[in-house]
């Protein structure tokens, strides 16, 4: 099964709150490109989508949503920029073995995006992620562990 994992587009700096940001034109045309080439991939339908309730998060979703889809998009409070990278994978791991998807794609932030890579692949450090940046991990529920498939990015 395959789990991806995508960080946001490029937001604007400043907003009455951190969760307020939106994404600039940039941002947008980034995701969008990013989706396109996945979807050029093969990788266009999943079985599941969270998504950060943070509002450049939504609007990530909202881009990509014109190359990719779901019939199942989740706001998924847990999945914010400092949430619990072990809760999350656990989560997913129990939304995996209990529908047997085969494809999840998840739409966060920094840092959270690295360190949720690195518990789904075993022994590697948490990487970086560019705006719009999107990881595939072909992942074992069996063996609770993955590895990167590719990464994309603007």
């Amino acid at each position: 099964m395959k789990i991806f994992i995508m960080r946001h587009g490029e937001a604007e700096h400043f907003a009455q709150s951190d969760a307020q940001r939106e994404l600039t034109k940039n941002g947008r045309r980034a995701s969008a490109a990013v989706a396109h080439a996945c979807a050029e991939k093969g990788f266009s339908q999943f079985d599941k989508v969270l998504v950060s309730p943070y509002i450049r998060a939504q609007q990530t979703w909202q881009e990509v949503a014109n190359y990719l889809s779901s019939q199942q998009v989740e706001t998924c409070d847990d999945i914010t920029p400092y949430g619990d990278s072990e809760h999350v994978a656990e989560y997913v791991s129990a939304l995996i073995d209990l529908h047997n998807y085969q494809s999840i794609l998840l739409v966060s932030h920094l840092p959270l995006v690295g360190y949720l890579t690195a518990e789904f692949v075993a022994d590697i450090h948490p990487p970086m992620f560019p705006t719009s940046g999107l990881t595939c991990i072909e992942y074992s529920p069996e063996k609770r562990s993955g590895e990167i498939v590719f990464n994309m990015q603007p």
